[in-house]
């Protein structure tokens, strides 16, 4: 099943799996404010929906996405700037956009080949899982240092330097590197993997794990699996994958 976008392009599989593809390829995906746009209407749908449980996210043509598509913000011309009321707005509404793929149940797979710059680079980092890779920005500085350290950050983010795949693998900014031509493959098997596992106990993972970003100490994350443990423990699907288990079966969750 397909949604009609005009900067976006979603499918929705069966199994649970979303396809969003960036879709201006002529501009490398550059973000647009129609392109900003389809992106919240596309995460505000997904809020809600329990048939969606991962969702892999992409760019069409030779790049992931090259940040802010700066010829359609200035009309066109490098003379003309907005107001810094209206940039602000537009700086906003953009930001928000990785807040909400933070706050959202389903997990996120970048699938990132060529570039991945400014407003592209602050969507990879806030997916929950990446693979492949080609200054603070949209959350940039706030994720950043979580997932390198404080050292390579700064470097990065002092710098403006590119990071090519290879050490973005080294320093664990990526969880893994393939070539192009296998990115797809790779993203689906990893979503496969994701999906064997019961829908309460995936999103439950999820917001843990970005709970426990910013725990304040030990104790407070232990007390966040417990959590966890307890509300999935009581849950129509955890039963089942004791009977799976039990059974040497593959287990046939519900979302209960």
């Amino acid at each position: 099943m397909s949604e009609i976008y005009q900067t976006l392009i979603v499918t929705r599989e069966p199994d649970g799996l979303v396809l969003c593809t960036l879709n201006r390829p002529e501009r490398l995906n550059a973000m647009s404010p129609e392109l900003v746009d389809e992106l919240h209407l596309f995460l505000d749908r997904l809020h809600d929906d329990t048939s969606a449980r991962v969702v892999l996210l992409r760019g069409a043509g030779r790049g992931f996405c090259a940040g802010l598509d700066l010829q359609v913000q200035s009309g066109g011309s490098s003379t003309l700037r907005p107001s810094i009321s209206a940039s602000l707005r537009g700086q906003h509404k953009i930001a928000e956009l990785v807040i909400k793929m933070r706050r959202l149940p389903q997990p996120f797979i970048a699938l990132v080949h060529g570039a991945a710059a400014g407003g592209g680079f602050a969507l990879a980092l806030a997916a929950f899982i990446r693979i492949g890779l080609g200054a603070c920005d949209i959350g940039s500085s706030y994720f950043l240092p979580r997932l390198v350290g404080a050292s390579v950050a700064a470097e990065l983010l002092l710098t403006g330097d590119f990071i090519a795949a290879p050490r973005a693998l080294a320093t664990g900014l990526v969880s893994r590197v393939v070539p192009d031509a296998e990115l797809e493959k790779a993203g689906r098997e990893m979503a496969a993997a994701i999906l064997r596992n019961s829908p309460v106990g995936v999103r439950l993972t999820k917001d843990c794990l970005n709970w426990s970003l910013d725990a304040p100490t030990l104790e407070a994350a232990i007390a966040m699996e417990d959590r966890n443990q307890i509300l999935a423990s009581q849950s129509g699907d955890f039963r089942e994958g004791v009977r799976a288990f039990l059974e040497k079966r593959p287990p046939r969750y519900t979302g209960d």
